[in-house]
């Protein structure tokens, strides 16, 4: 396929200029006097001493320049070139850009933006709208092309070409717009204009904010002004990349015949930036001129980012004969497969076995009843647009998950077997899909924004890529940087060394990609997070099963990688967006070790040994480096150890004995919960409520056990069916736990605070899982319950929620429950208020669990008051609990400092860690020893 040649129109005679629109910021159709009588030839132009030269009038050709595609013309022909498609109106509008360094890092092979401007042509729905010219500007860009072609070339600066263009435009009387830049400059500019060139016609002057430029409602309502206006040379300077960005998206909106994508012109043509001397451009140094006159704006492009687009301009260079995928033919590498007829106006409906489709969806849940229903209701909804067909893998789910799933006719769901892991519950689901074009991979807990399927395949259809990822937002709307790149030994050395701190570092240095621009508008990604992700269905049958070797994290970077290996990219499409529900399933130190180790035994499956040995490098210094926090001790034990691996979480089929046929569970586990109260009369029927289906059927012991009660705590209790009521005249908590203990049979045992409602599933997960083996201590996932509490209080636990500690001990929700062996660590409870943090000290990380389940409610205190109460209660016992048991070292207020510092990412979370340290302050002015007697507790949550 030969690369697709640049048509140059016949010269044609000028026309009239047309009436006037009013443009956005009111500026609008400066014509400061009659515009002179056109004629049919551009002027003759002098060229300025730095395009002169014997090629000057040399054939055009093409290079690859660090792998973007670069037009080698004479300033004459580029002259001649532009302003003849500008009276153009039989053929797409045609783009200008700059080739240089900054170019190469945005636009070269490897970068993010790779593909968007096409081999010289951009694309929308398949049909060709802007064409692309681009021009040789940058020293070093200059002399590899004399390189490559034995000829000179001259450099076709923006800068350079804008004078005669604007000749030329008002020679043919088109009308310019202008496209960015303050409104200063514009201002200036109207005033430069009226002095120095008094016959051009200005149609407008446009200068949108950021917000307008990112958000396609707004960007489409600017291009139609811009058409309103009738402008035919539109000059774009909003800088590299988002001026190519937008006139890829948008230009053909505009209805302009050239876009100038000439970044910081309007600035030269205000007078507000100085050239460069000429013998500084001819030495090649203008871009040492540009980075003394604006330091801190260029310091990053010039010395971070230009040393790597040089390098990759040295090694990856060539001539260019032909272009991979022909410009002159639409992506993609034939038709579109045939579909199925479109669903009915308003279907809601999905397409069930045996009933042609055109996506399948595959979900793979692992307890998530209360996920599944919103993401069907919102699946419903694209249902409208093309043909679904749904199906759910359960991994072994025991909070009834299928039960839920049930109730929906046409949607396809069954039980795994047991707990197969991410990748192998979408092998399972995959045997369902049929004949369908399209894999919607999707996790349990997304909701998805209507419309986001249709983007995807469109963006598919568009770019032929073998996978297209949506924008993910998390539960606030904010967008979460779901965007990532190629784990190499750069990137995983900064990382293990830097984490998330200093988001901007170069892309060489991070896997993330934390940039906002990345997230604003569509191109080519290495990879993604596998929450959701559209995959060409011909690729998923020639890439063959997920690996299940991961169990779970990096299953989705192998996948990428195998696609990329397989001739085909993955794109991302910020049109499609999806709500995911992050981190609401608890922690534990185990799948912290699981992440660390999978991201060994990728670099081991596509790295030589030697190489792999240094990403486990990488990942060693990475857990060292965070070995205060407790759930990363393991995981530097498992790198450390490879024999370990075998213990670490991985797919387990479930004994077939314990399931109907359904996948449900039979039998209830063992157990018992020793709950004890002091005066709870105002909450109790409130906790025992939640148990009442565990109570009346006896499936576990219940012991509520009153300590020291002067209220009719003891009264409520009774009348619940199955709880056992002892009352003991002492009021302390521990003798209470102590007196269950001495009561109760069965094992485990759950300790529950007689103000926490925890749902009969909960509890069965949590028993099941300490049934396992593997663990001795486990509390349930929770979540705070702020409703009705001060926006302060609730400043305050968004703040704790955020911190690491929380999410990996037993202590703070008011729940943990211990095997036999756990139990026998140690004797009776300690006379300390701090019981859970006593029993939490007992265990190592890989001894204890947050289990993933329903998490259990934690009534917050609603005022200030209460919280400080709260606080002091808290401070107390901990002071009071090192009479018995000493602290570790590296923990207490200086790593809870390191945690809320390292929580905040914004003004709201900065807010939110300042609230929460006052609080801690004010707790702490007051001192005094706390006993087991003595109980400072919130009697707000309790009304």
């Amino acid at each position: 396929m030969m690369a697709a040649k640049l048509l140059i129109p016949p010269a044609t005679g000028a026309r009239a200029v047309a009436g006037t629109m009013p443009a956005l910021h009111g500026l609008t159709d400066h014509v400061v006097a009659e515009p002179r009588v056109s004629r049919t030839r551009i002027r003759e132009h002098t060229v300025p001493e730095r395009h002169a030269g014997n090629s000057a009038n040399a054939p055009s050709g093409r290079v690859l320049l660090g792998g973007a595609v670069v037009d080698l013309l004479g300033f004459p022909e580029a002259i001649g070139l532009i302003s003849a498609r500008a009276t153009s109106r039989e053929l797409p509008p045609l783009a200008i850009a700059s080739a240089n360094l900054d170019h190469i890092n945005h636009f070269g092979v490897g970068s993010r933006w790779a593909s968007v401007l096409g081999n010289g042509r951009s694309w929308v729905d398949g049909s060709p709208v802007v064409d692309w010219l681009t021009l040789l500007d940058g020293a070093p860009l200059v002399s590899e092309a004399q390189r490559l072609t034995g000829r000179s070339w001259p450099r076709l600066a923006g800068s350079d070409l804008i004078g005669p263009l604007l000749d030329a435009a008002t020679d043919l009387q088109l009308r310019v717009g202008f496209l960015g830049g303050a409104e200063s400059a514009h201002e200036s500019l109207k005033s430069r204009f009226s002095r120095e060139r008094p016959g051009l016609v200005v149609a407008g002057f446009w200068s949108p904010g950021r917000d307008e430029l990112t958000d396609p409602a707004a960007s489409t309502c600017l291009a139609a002004a811009i058409a309103a206006a009738k402008v035919d040379i539109l000059v774009v300077g909003l800088g590299k990349p988002r001026q190519e960005l937008w006139i890829a998206e948008y230009g053909a909106l505009t209805e302009a015949r050239v876009l100038l994508a000439f970044g910081a012109v309007v600035d030269f043509l205000a007078g507000r930036i100085q050239r460069a001397p000429e013998w500084v451009s001819s030495h090649g140094l203008e871009w040492a001129w540009r980075l003394a006159l604006e330091p801190r704006r260029l310091a990053r492009r010039y010395l971070l980012d230009g040393p790597a687009a040089y390098a990759s301009l040295r090694s990856k260079s060539s001539g260019l004969e032909e272009v991979p995928g022909d410009a002159s033919s639409g992506p993609g590498d034939g038709p579109a497969p045939a579909t199925p007829a479109p669903p009915p106006a308003g279907n809601r409906t999905f397409a069930i076995a045996g009933q042609a489709a055109d996506v399948a969806v595959l979900v793979v849940t692992y307890n998530n009843a209360d996920d599944v229903g919103p993401l069907i209701e919102s699946l419903r909804s694209e249902a409208a647009e093309q043909w679904l067909r749904v199906i759910v893998a359960d991994n072994g789910s025991s909070d009834g998950t299928l039960d839920a799933l049930s109730r929906y006719d046409d949607v396809i769901s069954f039980a795994t077997g047991g707990n197969l892991g991410y990748s192998g519950g979408i092998n399972a689901a995959q045997q369902f899909c049929g004949d369908v074009q399209y894999l919607l991979v999707a996790n349990p807990d997304l909701v998805i924004e209507r419309g986001s399927v249709a983007a995807m395949i469109r963006r598919q259809r568009l770019s032929g890529a073998g996978i297209v990822v949506p924008a993910l937002l998390d539960e606030d709307g904010s967008t979460y940087p779901s965007l990532r790149r190629e784990p190499t030994l750069p990137r995983a050395w900064a990382d293990a060394a830097l984490g998330c701190r200093l988001p901007g570092r170069p892309a060489w240095l991070s896997e993330i990609d934390y940039d906002q621009v990345s997230y604003e508008h569509a191109h080519p990604v290495e990879w993604a997070t596998g929450a959701a992700l559209l995959i060409d269905a011909g690729l998923a049958t020639e890439l063959g099963p997920w690996d299940e070797r991961f169990f779970l994290y990096l299953e989705e970077t192998d996948f990428f990688r195998r696609a990329r290996e397989a001739g085909t990219d993955a794109w991302f499409e910020p049109a499609a967006k999806m709500r995911h529900r992050r981190g609401g399933s608890g922690s534990s130190a185990a799948l912290t070790a699981l992440m660390a180790v999978n991201r060994t035994r990728y670099a081991e499956k596509h790295h030589p040994p030697a190489t792999a040995a240094a990403f486990r490098g990488a990942a060693v210094l990475s857990e060292a480096l965070r070995a205060y926090q407790r759930d990363h001790r393991p995981a530097l034990r498992a790198l450390l150890n490879k024999r370990s691996w075998e213990q670490l979480p991985h797919a387990v089929p479930a004994p077939q004995a314990n399931h109907d046929d359904g996948g449900r569970l039979r039998d209830f586990p063992a157990g018992s919960i020793i709950i004890p109260a002091h005066n709870e009369a105002a909450v109790i029927a409130r906790t025992l409520t939640s148990l009442k289906p565990l109570a009346a059927t006896g499936a576990v012991e219940i012991f509520l056990v009153c300590n020291g009660c002067t209220d009719n705590t003891a009264e409520i209790a009774g009348r619940f069916s199955g709880v056992q009521v002892v009352e003991v005249d002492e009021p302390s908590k521990t003798i209470a736990m102590d007196t269950g203990d001495a009561l109760a049979t069965a094992w485990p045992r759950l300790y529950l605070d007689a103000d926490v409602e925890i749902d009969p599933v909960a509890i069965e997960q949590l028993f099941r899982r300490l049934g396992q083996g593997d663990l001795l201590a486990a509390r349930p996932a929770s979540q705070y319950d702020t409703g009705g509490a001060t926006g302060l209080v609730q400043a305050f636990y968004r703040a704790r929620g955020r911190m690491a500690s929380t999410r990996s001990g037993l202590w703070g929700a008011g729940a943990f429950a211990l095997t036999r062996e756990a139990r026998a660590r140690f004797g009776k409870f300690p006379p300390v208020q701090a019981d859970d943090v006593f029993v939490d000290r007992h265990f190592g990380a890989n001894e204890k669990e947050i289990v993933t389940c329903r998490p259990i409610k934690v009534h917050t205190p609603k005022d200030a008051r209460a919280l400080v109460t709260v606080l002091r209660r808290n401070y107390r016992s901990n002071v009071h609990l090192l009479n018995f048991q000493p602290a570790e070292g590296g923990g207490g207020t200086s790593q809870s400092l390191r945690e809320l510092l390292g929580s905040v990412r914004g003004p709201l979370t900065a807010f939110d860690a300042a609230v929460y340290a006052g609080f801690a302050v004010a707790a702490r002015l007051r001192k005094g020893p706390a006993t087991a007697t003595t109980w400072e507790r919130d009697e707000s949550s309790r009304r």
